[in-house]
């Protein structure tokens, strides 16, 4: 059995960013139950951007992509997480590449998800693996804590403040000039199968000017991105403005100004959800009770029974995203505007 009080602490969650951020409530456990240990966080490339800075990890180990193909990469981990020493380590991820990240870590205590949860043969390198009862991932995540004597832990996000990026974001802000919380809109997705159309966001924008009054901002990240941010406000007919290009640190203080935030199942709606922001999620292929915005702030939106796919089609049809009807997702956002206006 683990350390009655471990000293060190590693948290595997390579990628992507919002799996990443469904994972930080473990960290925030780790540091309450025990405040004077030092906890290490292993992840890949810009996912670790979402947790610099956050006061519940002491030391980021950034790997790039596709390093298990390398064996410098390989060597170079090893090496780093040799020099931290973890006496635990917990695979938070529950793929072949996490599971032999924890296992080069050197820990005696190596917590991981128990199959199906784990998934490429993972669990072969836990020396404790538990079987997952909750339903969302955030939840999921922090049944791991178990074998350290964590149950039912409070879940908070505590996530950062960026005084730099706050400063950048406003002075875009009164340049543009924006009101003081517009509805902020994210049309990008990971995968293609939880992209919603533009044009339907378009439509969204349209109705919260019409009936509330209200500025909808568009934000996006690469190429694609900006081709639907800009049909969005193109078709808007002036009910949405387009924002600059942001970091993630950017993108969580636009977050935090905007009056709610509206997004299917990705990164940036998950870290707007993570830093308090109300959110409208629009959950297609995978179910909200599992992937949903966290916490009783948010409203999400989902297809009608029968039209989301089996799992194993969740990354290539994209028929339940196409069965969300842009009124329901106004609704929603009238219950979040009535829900913040009362508070």
């Amino acid at each position: 059995m683990p350390a009655s009080r471990p000293k060190r602490i590693a948290i595997i969650k390579l990628s992507a960013i919002g799996d990443v951020l469904h994972g930080v409530p473990t960290a925030v456990a780790i540091r309450r139950h025990f405040p004077d240990a030092e906890i290490a966080w292993v992840v890949e490339g810009r996912s670790g951007d979402v947790l610099e800075g956050h006061p519940a990890i002491d030391r980021l180990i950034r790997i790039p992509r596709g390093w298990l193909a390398s064996p410098s990469q390989v060597a170079r981990l090893r090496r780093g997480l040799l020099e931290f020493r973890p006496e635990v380590a917990i695979d938070l991820q529950g793929l072949a590449k996490s599971g032999v990240a924890a296992w080069l870590s050197g820990a005696r205590t190596r917590i991981g998800h128990a199959p199906p949860e784990a998934r490429e043969c993972s669990w072969i390198f836990s020396t404790h693996r538990i079987t997952a009862r909750q339903t969302h991932v955030v939840d999921r995540n922090l049944e791991l804590l178990s074998p350290l004597g964590i149950e039912n832990p409070d879940v908070a996000f505590e996530m950062p403040r960026h005084t730099r990026a706050r400063e950048a974001v406003e002075a875009w802000w009164r340049a543009m000039p924006l009101p003081d919380a517009p509805a902020v809109l994210n049309p990008g997705a990971g995968w293609t199968s939880k992209i919603w159309p533009a044009e339907r966001f378009a439509a969204v924008a349209r109705r919260l000017s019409q009936q509330h009054g209200i500025v909808s901002l568009v934000v996006w990240g690469g190429n694609a991105e900006r081709l639907a941010a800009e049909q969005i406000v193109r078709e808007s007919q002036g009910a949405a403005v387009m924002a600059p290009p942001t970091s993630l640190a950017e993108l969580a203080e636009v977050a935090r100004l905007g009056r709610l935030f509206i997004s299917s199942d990705t990164g940036p709606l998950h870290l707007a959800a993570a830093v308090g922001t109300p959110c409208v999620g629009l959950l297609g292929p995978v179910p909200a009770a599992r992937n949903g915005p966290y916490g009783p702030g948010h409203v999400s939106v989902e297809p009608p029974p029968g039209i989301r796919p089996d799992w194993k089609d969740r990354k290539t049809d994209t028929r339940s995203m196409l069965a969300i009807d842009p009124n329901r997702v106004v609704e929603a956002a009238a219950a979040l505007l009535a829900r913040t206006a009362a508070a």
